[in-house]
């Protein structure tokens, strides 16, 4: 089978196409024959070197997969030829990936397999991170950064669905119509905008009480400015700096949390419960088109490079997959 590796920490030209043989499912497991393949900024930052990948972890790239599955291993309840999505451990970027059977997320014929592949990542960061750790509930208003980015395109959606009022910010008057598109109420262009003010005069002084952070850095001081008293705010990645200098006395007077995590390094039975969280919650949304597919692009694996070279672009909207078909 083909699978894409980088033998070498570098740009997108590090990237090779390896052949491999297929690998066997151990017990538990299931071998997913992929059709489609999620591009995640993790993968780009393995590529490069500077991402701690587990040292059980495949070396291939790749962390989420939809197609059919091929074999499974003993005690799997999963017959070949079911269409599925899931989490990968590594090995996504392949004709053929492993996936743990807990972990694995039944597909209705509604959703299509490039729809799918961009599913488990976001929806799980999501549903982990927006709905439990920040408690996001019905009426509340909440700001998420990166609103055009995959995970920001589904948190808009989901976020909605559940009667929340909606908040982004993006980088480009375009990003943001496309951001009201999939049903923000405030698009705000951070290049011309402070959020901070427009989320103050959006919610009459009283702040969001919910934050999804991918950016960090400065941006948590002003999260915190942001906020309305008891708000939470989810961080999930790092992009603007890892070390911040906050002001920490609205935390302490408005009884503000900050949560973080990242999905990797979960458990197994974390992943596999909320797995199941995202079948049961989120997968009839896009079963129904509540939740409608946010792909941008998508590229056949041969041209994985131009893949990574259009996310690390910071042009494209929504999700970027990698087609095997």
């Amino acid at each position: 089978m083909r699978a894409v590796r980088s033998p070498v920490p570098g740009g997108p030209e590090a990237m090779v196409i390896e052949r491999l043989p297929l690998p066997v499912p151990a017990a538990g497991q299931v071998l997913i024959k992929v059709q489609a393949a999620g591009v995640n900024r993790p993968d780009i930052s393995q590529r490069r070197g500077t991402y701690p990948v587990p040292p059980d972890a495949n070396p291939t790239l790749g962390l989420e997969v939809a197609g059919t599955v091929e074999s499974v291993g003993d005690g799997v309840g999963l017959k070949p030829g079911q269409r599925v999505c899931s989490l990968v451990h590594g090995g996504g970027y392949a004709d053929y990936a492993i996936a743990e059977g807990d972990q694995i997320i039944a597909l209705p014929d509604e959703i299509d397999f490039i729809t799918a592949a961009a599913l488990p990542e976001v929806a799980m960061t999501v549903e982990f991170n927006l709905v439990e750790r920040a408690a996001l509930k019905r009426n509340d208003w909440v700001l998420i950064h990166g609103g055009s980015s995959g995970i920001g395109s589904h948190a808009i959606q989901r976020a909605k669905a559940m009667g929340a009022s909606v908040a982004v910010t993006a980088g480009s008057d375009e990003k943001c119509g496309y951001c009201q598109t999939l049903g923000a109420d405030l698009a705000i262009n951070y290049r011309k905008v402070d959020f901070v003010d427009a989320v103050e005069e959006a919610t009459r002084g009283r702040g969001v009480d919910v934050v999804l952070d991918m950016v960090g850095g400065d941006y948590i001081d002003r999260n915190l400015k942001a906020m309305a008293p008891d708000g939470r705010c989810a961080i999930i990645s790092l992009q603007g700096g890892r070390k911040i200098s906050a002001d920490m006395e609205p935390l302490l007077r408005r009884r503000l949390t900050l949560v973080g995590s990242t999905l990797r390094p979960l458990s197994k039975a974390e992943k596999a419960r909320i797995a199941k969280l995202v079948s049961c919650d989120v997968l009839p949304l896009v079963a129904n088109n509540c939740i409608r597919s946010s792909v941008g692009a998508t590229f056949p694996l041969e041209r994985v490079e131009d893949a990574h070279r259009l996310l690390e672009s910071g042009a494209t909207m929504g999700k970027i997959v990698l087609t095997t078909f």
